[in-house]
């Protein structure tokens, strides 16, 4: 039984497979996924059928990608995935049920590069479509984090993140007049980091 989970799973966010076994995208058809990497949220939406894009910055990982999708007709690799930039997503306004963001905004390098990744990703969703968002934030380890400006900071693990916190969360949502659908959940990582995941209906 494990295996057969792993097969049709595969490696996803256990946090965005949370939201499926809710039941929360059944009727989610097209999906993005902002920063898409080699695919590991990708691989259970193309074989479950869905209709399925990617975009990340990285060409290696493009290729990666394309290979995977390369065996379901109804997909064109080189029209789905693309290589670019979150905040600049390459596709119309109100196009997509669902977008997935998973470890890529704590990327930004500073406040406005975050929001202008957040606006363009919100941008290319449908009203009444979802944003799954999966982030870095200081929340539990706010006395544990050192500030190096624009937002970043130095966690206990030593590695540089843009960290968000309830408030800056929440302050955006009632910014894109976006509505949770999910309260704002952390796991706190034997205090070296913080991830934090953040649900919006548009």
């Amino acid at each position: 039984m494990k295996e057969s989970l792993r097969e049709y799973f595969g490696n996803i966010d256990i946090y965005l497979f949370d939201q499926l076994l809710k039941g929360t995208y059944d009727e989610c058809h097209n999906i993005l996924d902002a920063g898409c990497g080699q695919g590991r949220n990708v691989d259970y939406f193309l074989r479950s059928g869905y209709e399925v894009y990617g975009v990340d910055f990285s060409a290696d990982n493009i290729t990666r990608i394309r290979q995977l999708a390369a065996p379901f007709p109804d997909t064109s690799p080189e029209v789905n995935f693309r290589i670019g930039l979150v905040e600049d997503l390459p596709f119309e306004d109100e196009k997509f049920d669902l977008v997935i963001s998973s470890a890529v905004l704590h990327f930004a390098n500073s406040v406005q590069h975050f929001e202008e990744m957040l606006n363009s990703m919100w941008r290319v969703i449908r009203p009444g479509g979802y944003l799954f968002c999966r982030l870095a934030s200081d929340i539990g380890i706010e006395n544990l984090v050192r500030s190096i400006g624009n937002g970043r900071y130095i966690l206990p693990d030593e590695s540089e993140r843009f960290l968000v916190n309830q408030e800056m969360l929440l302050r955006f949502t009632a910014k894109l007049a976006a509505t949770l659908h999910e309260p704002i959940k952390t796991t706190n990582v034997q205090n070296l980091r913080s991830m934090t995941t953040w649900c919006l209906r548009k």
